[in-house]
C-alpha cells in the first residue's frame, strides 16, 4: 500500500460495514472518519480518478465522513467537488458530467439515523460493488492505517442541479401535463430538493408531508417498505384529495407510489405500468427485472413488443445486464428504477414524472391503470423469516416443492413455477433471514393457502 495510508495511528474499523454492493454500518461502531479516510485513498489509488463528486444525505454523520473522505481522496492525488446535501441519484448524474471521474455518496438510505454508509461510482456512473472493485478497496482498507488530519479539506463546492432538473424534464412534456394533485412524503431525507427544483417548470400542484431533510428522522426511518411508514402517507393522499401520492428513502434512489384511495401500490405493478409506457415510445426494446416476481412484467412485456430479460437482484447486477442488454429500462419490486438514458442508474425521480404524464395523457385514476394488474396478478408481498442456516433451510424446500414444480430455477435464491402459482426465496446478504415472495394467476385464495403453508414450512426448523 502506498506510503499514505502508513500512517502512525492505529487501524480504525475492520471492513464489516462492506456489503456486496456499498458501505453500511454503525457510526461510530462500524464507520467512523479513519475508515472513510482510508477508503478515499484506496479509491483514488485503484481507479486514479482526477476529479470526484462527493455529496452526503442529511444524516448529522454525514459531513465528517464526507471531510474524511474527501481528505483521503485528495491524499490520493484526485481533486474533490462537494455537491453538498443531495440524493444519490445526483451523484450518479455528477460522475456523467465532463470532467468528473467518479462520484461517492455517503448514506444509509432507509437505516436508522444513528448509521451511514457509502455509495460509490466511477467516471459514467459505472458502480463500484463487489466485483468491480469493491472486494479490492476492502482489503486495502483493512490491510492499512490512517486517519485524517484535522481541519476541513480543500473540496470545491459545485451544484449541478440545474443541469439535472434539465435532464429530467427532458423524459416528459412538461405543457402536456394537467395540474394533478400530487402528495409528496420526503420521510424527512432529501427528496425535497429535487421535488422544489422541479416544480416551477410543472403545472402539477404539490402537498407535502415531513418535507424538510432532518437527520433525526423525527417521524421515523424512511423507509415505506414497512407497512407501518405508509400510513402517515397514505391518510395524508385522501385527506388532501391527491391524485397520487410519492415517498422515497432517505437518500430517494426509490420511489414509492399510493394511488387516489391512499392505497399503497407494489413496486412490482409500477415496473409494468413504466415498463408499458416506455416501449410505446421505444418498441421491441429490452426491459430487465428481477425474478422475484415477473409474470405480470413478462406479460405486459411481450404484450408490448418488448423482450424482458432476467437478471439477479440488486443494483449492481441489474445495471451490469442492462449494459450487456443495452436495455431500455429495468425494475424491482423493491422500486428500483433504471433507464439506459440516465447511465443504466436507478432513479428516484423519473418515475414519479412518467406516471404523472401517464396519468395526463389517459385521464384516468392510477387506481384504475392498475386494478386489472393487480387482479390478474395478486402477490403476497415480500415476507422476512429468520431461520438459522439460509442452505440447508433452502435445499429442504426445494426438495418439497421440485418433483412438482413445472421449473426450478436458482438465478436468485430458489424459484419454483407451477401452473398456476410461483414462489421465490432467497436470503438476505447482511443476515440469517429468507425473503419470500409468491404470486398466482388471478386466484387470491391460492395465494393466502400457498403463502401460508411456505411459512409454516419455514418455521419447521
Amino acid at each position: 500500500m502506498d506510503e499514505v495510508l502508513q500512517a502512525v495511528a492505529p487501524p480504525a474499523k475492520s471492513g464489516s460495514c462492506f456489503t456486496d454492493y456499498d458501505l453500511r454500518g454503525r457510526v461510530p461502531d462500524d464507520l467512523d472518519d479513519a475508515l472513510a479516510f482510508r477508503l478515499g485513498v484506496a479509491y483514488a489509488q485503484r481507479f486514479r480518478p482526477r476529479c470526484v463528486a462527493l455529496g452526503r444525505d442529511a444524516r448529522h454523520s454525514g459531513p465528517s465522513l464526507q471531510n474524511a473522505l474527501a481528505h483521503g481522496l485528495i491524499a490520493g492525488g484526485a481533486q474533490v467537488l462537494d455537491i453538498g446535501l443531495c440524493g444519490t441519484e445526483e451523484v450518479y448524474f455528477a460522475a456523467c458530467q465532463p470532467g468528473c471521474d467518479g462520484g461517492i455518496m455517503v448514506t444509509a438510505s432507509h437505516n436508522p439515523p444513528g448509521w451511514n454508509g457509502m455509495k460509490l461510482v466511477r467516471a459514467g456512473a459505472v458502480p463500484v460493488s463487489g466485483d468491480s472493485g469493491l472486494r479490492e478497496l476492502q482489503a486495502a482498507v483493512e490491510r492499512s492505517h490512517g486517519h485524517p488530519p484535522p481541519g476541513p479539506a480543500r473540496m470545491t463546492p459545485a451544484s449541478f442541479r440545474d443541469a439535472y432538473v434539465r435532464h429530467l424534464l427532458g423524459y416528459i412534456e412538461a405543457d402536456r401535463l394537467r395540474p394533478l394533485k400530487v402528495l409528496t412524503d420526503a420521510g424527512n431525507g432529501c427528496a425535497s430538493l429535487v421535488v422544489d427544483a422541479l416544480a416551477p417548470s410543472l403545472p402539477l400542484r404539490f402537498t407535502h408531508v415531513r418535507h424538510q431533510p432532518d437527520g433525526d428522522f423525527p417521524h421515523g426511518v424512511p423507509n415505506p417498505l414497512l407497512p407501518e411508514n405508509r400510513t402517515a402517507t397514505a391518510d395524508a393522499v385522501r385527506e388532501h384529495g391527491a391524485d397520487f401520492g410519492i415517498a422515497w428513502d432517505g437518500d430517494f434512489d426509490r420511489c414509492f407510489f399510493f394511488d387516489e384511495r391512499g392505497r399503497f401500490i407494489e413496486g412490482y405493478y409500477i415496473v409494468g405500468l413504466l415498463a408499458e409506457a416506455i416501449l410505446q415510445r421505444r418498441p421491441g426494446a429490452k426491459i430487465i427485472h428481477d425474478p422475484r416476481l415477473l409474470w405480470n412484467t413478462r406479460e405486459i412485456v411481450q404484450r408490448a413488443g418488448g423482450t424482458p430479460v432476467q437478471s439477479k437482484t440488486g443494483h449492481a447486477f441489474i445495471k451490469e445486464r442492462m449494459r450487456a442488454e443495452d436495455a431500455v429500462y429495468g425494475g424491482e419490486m423493491s422500486a428500483h428504477h433504471y433507464f439506459r438514458d440516465f447511465a443504466y442508474c436507478d432513479n428516484g425521480s423519473i418515475p414519479w414524472l412518467l406516471v404523472a404524464a401517464l396519468l395526463s395523457a389517459t385521464g384516468e385514476p392510477l387506481s384504475r391503470l392498475l386494478d386489472a394488474r393487480m387482479r390478474a396478478y395478486p402477490v403476497s408481498g415480500e415476507i422476512n423469516t429468520s431461520v438459522r442456516d439460509i442452505g440447508a433451510t433452502l435445499a429442504r424446500i426445494e426438495r418439497r416443492y421440485a418433483p412438482a414444480a413445472l421449473k426450478v430455477e436458482h438465478v436468485d435464491g430458489l424459484s419454483a413455477e407451477f401452473a398456476d402459482w410461483r414462489f421465490n426465496l432467497r436470503g438476505s446478504n447482511t443476515e440469517p433471514v429468507l425473503r419470500l415472495n409468491v404470486e398466482t394467476r388471478a386466484d387470491g385464495a391460492l395465494l393466502k393457502r400457498r403463502t401460508g403453508e411456505l411459512l409454516r414450512l419455514l418455521q419447521q426448523e
